[in-house]
């Protein structure tokens, strides 16, 4: 479990693919390095993965094939910045959301408009997950817990605080960039059950009509 609150950016020291498997080799901080275990579960770019191997700093994850399509791991080569997370522990203060790390889709950065006015992320979500998405909810994007201010067709625009952009890889963003998206469950399960009873109900009374 995370909260959605980024801890660190850091570069990605190596990037090694092979057969079934790419890894992703990272240099962690002495804060990130505290009691880290193999096995641990982290969250890179807001993909949960677990740690391979720790020697010294340097901090090893491997990801499938099945996980660099469903996110934008794929697209990361060496010398890319990564948000990263370490799990939640029990009896902490949650300052974020609760997350999974489980990534639901993927979507296009269209804008990022940084002026004295404000900063703004403009990104499309894919048709399918838009339905999940409203005004004053939130979405973990590449790792971090933000509040949606806005979405029209499936745009979704969030409005981002100068500490955001400090601590996290958003300011680099550009468009045409990939986000990795995680989606509330709550919404999603309550989007779904309406849907399915609206659609159950409506098979029941439109025949009745039509006789």
């Amino acid at each position: 479990m995370y909260t959605g609150i980024v801890q660190a950016v850091r570069p990605l020291n190596a990037v090694k693919v092979e057969t079934g498997r790419t890894e992703f080799e990272i240099e962690f901080t002495e804060a990130l390095l505290d009691e880290l275990k193999l096995g641990a579960s982290v969250s890179v770019e807001g993909t949960c993965l677990s740690v391979t191997s720790i020697t010294g700093s340097k901090v090893k994850f491997d990801a499938i094939p099945v996980t660099l399509e469903r996110t934008n791991l794929g697209g990361l080569k060496t010398g890319d910045l990564v948000n990263i997370e370490r799990s939640a522990k029990l009896n902490e203060e949650i300052g974020g959301h609760v997350m999974a790390g489980h990534i639901a889709t993927m979507a296009e950065v269209l804008e990022l408009s940084l002026t004295e006015e404000g900063n703004r992320l403009r990104f499309r979500m894919p048709e399918a997950w838009a339905k999940y998405v409203f005004p004053r909810g939130f979405l973990g994007v590449n790792g971090c817990s933000l509040t949606v201010a806005d979405v029209d067709d499936g745009v979704v625009t969030i409005n981002l605080i100068p500490e955001t952009l400090r601590q996290t890889t958003f300011s680099r963003y550009k468009a045409g960039d990939l986000l990795n998206i995680e989606v509330d469950q709550q919404t999603v399960v309550l989007v779904d059950v309406l849907e399915r009873t609206v659609a159950g109900t409506l098979s029941r009374v439109l025949p009745a009509f039509k006789n």
